[in-house]
């Protein structure tokens, strides 16, 4: 538990009204503010759903799932918190309704409890306390911003509130509230409405917390007439009422949560000093270049969840990163996979300067993946497969060049003649689902005189991972011989990790998820020089 010496500060951020406001967001442009005047931040975010990680829930419920360096499987705003902070996150980052639970099961079943009637309080709340806490043990950081996921007022937050209430009497002013909510506009009445905010607010304070600071998302300015009715009703200060106004790029939400002085609000409450002003100099450089491109290309990006950007947010930010620091506005065509046929394929593809082949599970969708990644092979458009792309690529050239045409992944044809791609040997006993893939960061050797050691510059490296399926070394000889090459490999395993075409401007498949570490400091290398081929493939 906390002690008097503990100086970390804890700032909780909930959010009220709707859903999908963007507490990740402004967690993040808090902690950039916060990291910009030189504190140590870290963001976690707490979940209210009893799944125990996001590993099994299918993209169209939750958005991609994004895996950390430790190989946890967690909540896609956790990639928004590396790509803000430029800073790794860990297993401690996201925690769930169902590890909560699991843990507080686990120590009932050892006794730990003593025999004690194992109670949502304070059993529940004190497990969700103590995960809250473990950042900030031994000082490491300044700050630990938590998120609390869902709307104040449904059933599954009420633990996380209750904790916090317990927190906020414990630790004083060690502790802040931001609440978001929503102030709507409504056309017909030509006004901004702030009773949805009270109503918010109001629910807070029933179950016995009062906001320090309300960030407000609107689509219209607030007026100083506005700021002073929520600031009435909620019981805060009109400097606390803070606009979040609607914005074409996440990345502009730091500077104008900057203007709004949401960090200053935040330091003074906390009795901290306000002198230091925060340094953006290069994330002002980075929105200079966003907002101003000098050529514009277009991407296609093949995959089966296309309705849904979420499920390939890390991938569509890691174009952008990319795209910016070559001076370009990367607009992305959505491709669907399950709607490509040997008939619209080539008004499908037609001219895109680049296709990025997505990663993902099961066999719907993978012909469309396989005949986009002919086309770029055969019309020599750029081409970069990631995870389940890459092996797509593997099984379009050992159909159509190694003259195999039964090839496939065992995966999609557990009887196919030719398995390209076969499971992992310590992964065909295995049943159950949730983090039992190849998870979290493993290291690659590549190899020299190919584009991937001239693009990364170096000869070891380590990426995430994400999967069960691997590339049949069998096989490797054959495309070899063809030139595929297999250009990085896993040194512990002597597993296929990258692989590139010869004879080819760019075609380069990777087993990892580079897009989970690219950051706007840190643009990821790979992203960084598809797009430059893809540029110069467009002006060709």
């Amino acid at each position: 538990m906390v002690t008097p010496k503990d100086t970390t500060k804890y700032i909780f951020v909930t959010g009220g009204v709707t859903s999908s406001l963007g507490k990740g967001i402004i967690s993040a442009s808090l902690a950039k503010l916060l990291q910009a005047r030189g504190y140590r931040v870290t963001i976690q975010k707490l979940d209210p759903y009893i799944n125990i990680d996001p590993g099994t829930l299918n993209p169209y419920e939750h958005g991609e799932c994004y895996v950390t360096e430790d190989g946890a499987e967690t909540d896609l705003d956790l990639g928004h918190y590396e790509r803000f902070l430029n800073t790794p996150t860990s297993q401690a980052n996201n925690v769930t309704t169902g590890r909560i639970y699991q843990s507080v099961i686990e120590k009932e079943r050892r006794g730990d409890y003593l025999g004690e009637t194992v109670q949502v309080i304070p059993h529940i709340t004190d497990e969700i306390k103590h995960c809250i806490q473990l950042l900030g043990e031994n000082n490491q950081y300044d700050f630990v911003i938590t998120e609390i996921g869902g709307t104040v007022g449904d059933i599954e937050s009420l633990p996380y509130i209750e904790a916090i209430r317990q927190l906020r009497w414990e630790m004083g002013r060690r502790s802040l509230v931001i609440h978001l909510t929503l102030v709507p506009y409504l056309s017909a009445a030509k006004e901004l409405k702030t009773k949805p905010t009270q109503h918010s607010v109001k629910t807070m304070l029933e179950y016995g917390v009062q906001p320090d600071i309300l960030v407000c998302r609107t689509e219209r300015p607030l007026n100083e007439n506005i700021r002073k009715k929520i600031a009435l009703f909620c019981n805060v200060d009109v400097t606390s009422v803070i606009e979040s106004i609607d914005t074409n790029s996440i990345y502009k939400v730091p500077v104008l949560m900057r203007e709004e002085k949401l960090d200053k609000v935040a330091l003074k409450k906390l009795n901290l000093p306000v002198s230091t002003p925060p340094v953006l100099e290069n994330w002002q450089s980075f929105l200079n270049k966003l907002e101003n491109p000098k050529k514009i290309v277009e991407i296609g990006l093949v995959g089966k969840y296309v309705e849904l950007m979420d499920a390939y947010k890390s991938i569509i930010e890691s174009l952008i990163h990319a795209g910016t620091t070559n001076e370009c506005q990367v607009k992305i065509k959505m491709i669907h996979s399950e709607h490509i046929t040997q008939e619209n394929l080539e008004n499908t593809m037609k001219g895109l300067a680049g296709a990025l082949v997505a990663p993902g599970f099961g066999d719907r969708g993978i012909e469309g993946k396989i005949l986009a990644i002919n086309f770029a092979r055969e019309n020599r458009i750029p081409f970069f497969g990631i995870c389940l792309g890459m092996q797509c690529a593997m099984i379009e050239f050992a159909r159509n060049v190694l003259n195999l045409p039964e090839a496939h992944s065992t995966e999609m044809d557990p009887a196919t003649p030719d398995p390209i791609i076969d499971i992992m040997e310590e992964q065909k006993k295995i049943t159950i689902k949730g983090g039992t893939m190849r998870l979290g960061a493993y290291p690659c050797t590549i190899k020299d005189n190919t584009k991937t050691r001239k693009i990364y510059n170096k000869t070891d490296i380590t990426e995430r991972h994400r999967h069960r399926y691997e590339v049949n070394n069998e096989y490797l000889e054959a495309f070899e011989k063809h030139g595929l090459k297999a250009t990085g490999i896993n040194p512990q395993a002597n597993l296929v990790e990258i692989i590139e075409l010869e004879d080819h401007p760019w075609f380069l498949g990777v087993q990892f998820h580079p897009e989970y570490k690219s950051t706007v400091a840190s643009p990821h290398p790979l992203f960084v020089d598809f797009i430059k081929e893809c540029i110069s493939h467009s002006e060709k």
